[in-house]
């Protein structure tokens, strides 16, 4: 592929998913679709395209919701909404999007950073992630290929919602014992 094809999410917006999706409920943990890794997606496919809408239909009424995996509202694909638009963290925003497929390609910088999850409601934890991120996916409805580079918080949400996708939560990347942590303030 070219680098012209690559070029970020170009002109793609969510309205190529056409009507709003569904609010669907939110798994937590221990539901077994979030233990085991989702299989690869069609991005043009129908279905693809109405997951993709009710991910981000479901983001949208769930506050604080940065990300949301098709495992998280009982689907085993991988495909996910990311969407850290006006966070404090947030540096480089690439705005509301829908990858399939996704795959980094590139991650140095690695920081700790405290993490919570919708599917883990009761605890957060201290994550190691890259802070500088190159990842690769596809566009659902296009199907275009897409090549994201990102860093900072935007970096951390995308390493999550890719974690989702492949079975493992936050919980399978912290530390140890010693940094989880009971949430303080629910959303």
């Amino acid at each position: 592929m070219n680098g012209e094809e690559y070029a970020g999410l170009g002109d793609w917006t969510l309205d190529v998913l056409g009507p709003p999706g569904e609010v669907r409920p939110v798994l937590s943990a221990p539901a077994t679709v979030l233990s085991r890794a989702g299989g690869d997606v069609d991005p043009t496919a129908e279905e693809t395209v109405r997951l993709a809408a009710d991910l981000v239909a479901t983001m949208r009424v769930s506050p604080g919701c940065v990300g949301l995996a098709a495992p998280q509202i009982g689907v085993g694909a991988r495909v996910f909404a990311v969407d850290v638009t006006g966070h404090a963290k947030a540096a480089v925003v690439h705005g509301a999007f829908v990858l399939c497929n996704a795959v980094v390609v590139a991650a140095s910088r690695w920081k700790v950073g405290r993490e919570g999850c919708m599917s883990v409601p009761d605890l957060t934890g201290d994550v190691k992630r890259a802070g500088q991120l190159v990842v690769e996916g596809e566009l659902p409805a296009t199907g275009k290929a897409v090549r994201l580079v990102t860093n900072a918080f935007e970096a951390r949400a995308l390493q999550h919602e890719i974690d989702h996708c492949a079975g493992l939560l936050f919980l399978d990347r912290v530390a140890g014992a010693h940094a989880v942590y009971q949430r303080k303030v629910y959303l």
